[in-house]
């Protein structure tokens, strides 16, 4: 498999991890969906979500490149993923709607 195409999956789990993490917290929630969360299982559902989502990043980098290597890369890329859902929730916080679309 192309390491393009394996770490194009990277910055995407990175991506959704981060953002499942962020509509963890109530402020975001509500900010990205209009509504209160309001549910603890919730909550724990996209924790785990986040944590799935990263270690799977980070096992796609380590697919791609040696440990080291992908350690790095892994790294700079919770970087950037953190810094674009940063700016989705300051720009477009209901884009993040499309990562819990099962959860309505």
């Amino acid at each position: 498999m192309p390491s393009a195409l394996l770490l194009t999956g990277a910055v995407l789990c990175s991506y959704c991890g981060v953002g499942w993490f962020a509509l963890a917290k109530e402020p975001h929630w509500q900010q990205a969906l209009g509504k209160p969360n309001g549910k603890s299982r919730n909550v724990r559902a996209l924790n785990g979500l986040g944590v799935v989502a990263l270690a799977l990043s980070f096992a796609l980098c380590v697919w791609v490149d040696h440990v080291s290597m992908a350690s790095l890369v892994w790294i700079m890329m919770l970087t950037a993923s953190a810094l674009l859902v940063t700016f989705t929730l300051a720009w477009r916080p209901r884009w993040l709607a499309l990562l819990v679309v099962w959860m309505r």
